[in-house]
């Protein structure tokens, strides 16, 4: 039996060219372009979280850093003198309160594990 067609069809040379590259060029892309795993964020945010970040996490840092102001702000206002250093004194307290809501709730969710 005779085929009218030949096996495989002819191509032109410019458009097998033109094919292989553009297959090479996908799979270059495919496997060594990086995916952009980054959320859109808002440019004028300088500072972000990661999605996942349990509770537990978030408040101890939160503890942490109130203690860090706590311990620079106290320094702080033990070199000034009149109305600044009440001032720096009540933002030092201000901190010291948060420091023990954010100990008390870190607290309540190490009682209260999730599961």
């Amino acid at each position: 039996m005779f085929k009218a067609t030949p096996n495989p069809p002819d191509k032109h040379p410019a458009d097998s060219e033109a094919l292989d590259k553009a297959a090479a060029d996908r799979a270059l892309n495919y496997y060594l372009k990086p995916k952009s795993s980054k959320p859109q964020t808002d440019p004028s945010q300088l500072f972000t979280l990661i999605n996942g970040i349990n509770t537990e996490t978030l408040l101890a840092n939160l503890s942490e850093n109130l203690a860090s102001a706590n311990a620079m702000l106290s320094d702080l206002a033990f070199d000034l003198e009149g109305s600044r250093r009440h001032i720096a004194l009540g933002i030092h307290q201000l901190i010291e309160l948060s420091g023990q809501l954010a100990d008390r709730a870190l607290d309540n969710v190490e009682a209260h594990p999730s599961t």
